[in-house]
């Protein structure tokens, strides 16, 4: 009697490991998980990067769930998928959230880096760095990621942004490696981009790091959906009419560039 009900349930088991691994069932839970609110690709290394509870389950998940498509593991990342997107809603997860990107670059940094080496390169971009990143912080702004000689980072409105940027720019005016002075330039646009894990992408990304690509040496460009949340009476503001969007799939071609600087 023993010995037959551990056969059958090892039969029991057999099948539902069978269905577990069926591949129709397996490709039926993931299309269903496309229908759910959410990202329906949540649980990759890029959506579970976040610091969210559900990011972090999603981490440890993928550590225990089996590499290999399962039936079970698409349904456990279908509800931590539900679960993310109701973080989202309570405006604690990857949303419509309003912030102000800002990306910055070091004129001539490459150039002159062959010139110099490695070390020295190194030395000056722990000196910006540590000139940069504080006042970042101090208003409440958050480095999205390092990009070797500059940085993005987003803020909660345009005026916290400008007010970091500018703070920033006095701190690096102290910095000089062997003659060496640094010349930073800026984009900043507020938009509402998409949060993927810890990074943010989107249009509205495109737009903040065409602005600075555009920039010249010590120039801030900012778009006017930032401009508009900025204290213009401090401000000295030139619109920038040769900039085009053309080229930019998704961007209104009317959307102004302003060249900023303190009064």
């Amino acid at each position: 009697m023993e010995e037959d009900r551990a056969a059958g349930g090892r039969r029991r088991l057999a099948r539902l490991q069978a269905l577990d691994r069926h591949e129709g069932l397996v490709e039926a839970v993931r299309r269903a998980r496309h229908r759910l609110p959410g990202d329906s690709a949540f649980g990759d290394p890029l959506s579970s990067t976040g610091r969210d509870s559900a990011a972090t389950l999603a981490r440890l998940a993928d550590k225990v769930l089996p590499d290999e498509p399962r039936t079970t593991r698409e349904l456990g990342l279908g509800a931590l998928q539900l679960w993310q997107a109701a973080l989202v809603k309570t405006g604690r997860g990857r949303g419509d959230r309003e912030v102000t990107i800002l990306f910055t670059d070091l004129v001539g940094f490459s150039s002159w880096a062959l010139q110099v080496g490695d070390d020295q390169a190194l030395v000056l971009l722990r000196r910006v760095a540590s000139a940069i990143e504080p006042p970042v912080a101090a208003h409440r702004g958050k480095v999205v990621k390092r990009l070797g000689d500059g940085v993005m980072a987003v803020f909660p409105t345009p005026q916290t942004a400008w007010d970091a940027l500018c703070a920033a720019q006095t701190r690096l005016g102290d910095v000089d490696l062997d003659g060496y002075e640094p010349r930073l330039r800026a984009g900043l646009h507020t938009g509402r981009p998409r949060a993927i894990g810890g990074d943010y992408l989107g249009v509205d990304v495109t737009i903040a790091a065409r602005l600075v690509e555009k920039a010249s040496a010590d120039e801030v460009l900012v778009s006017e959906t930032t401009l508009w949340g900025l204290d213009r009476q401090a401000l000295s503001a030139r619109r920038k009419k040769t900039f085009a969007w053309r080229s930019v799939k998704g961007v209104p071609a009317e959307l102004g560039v302003f060249s900023v600087r303190t009064r």
